[in-house]
C-alpha cells in the first residue's frame, strides 16, 4: 500500500500528519510521492499514524523480521 493510501485509510489528513510529525504539509506530501525514504523516515511516517514498523526478509524457507530498534552507535 502507498503511502497516500496508508495516510488515507487511517482517515487522517496531509496537515494533521504533519502537525503530529512536526513537519510541513509540503514534507509529507513530498514524502508519499518519494520512491526511496530513509527507514526512519518511515518508522516516524507509521508512528505518527499510530503504528509500528515492521520489516520482514522473506526468503523461500523462511521469514526473518529484521529489528532497527535498539541499534546504538558504538565509538569506533
Amino acid at each position: 500500500m502507498h503511502l497516500r493510501r496508508l495516510r488515507a485509510h487511517r482517515e487522517v489528513s496531509q496537515e494533521a500528519l504533519a502537525d503530529l510529525m512536526q513537519v510541513s504539509q509540503v514534507a509529507v506530501s513530498k514524502m508519499e510521492r518519494r520512491e526511496d525514504m530513509l527507514l526512519s523516515t518511515l518508522r516516524a511516517f507509521v508512528k505518527a499514524l499510530g503504528g509500528r514498523l515492521h520489516v520482514v526478509a522473506k526468503f523461500p524457507s523462511e521469514t526473518i523480521e529484521l529489528s532497527f530498534q535498539d541499534q546504538k552507535k558504538k565509538p569506533a
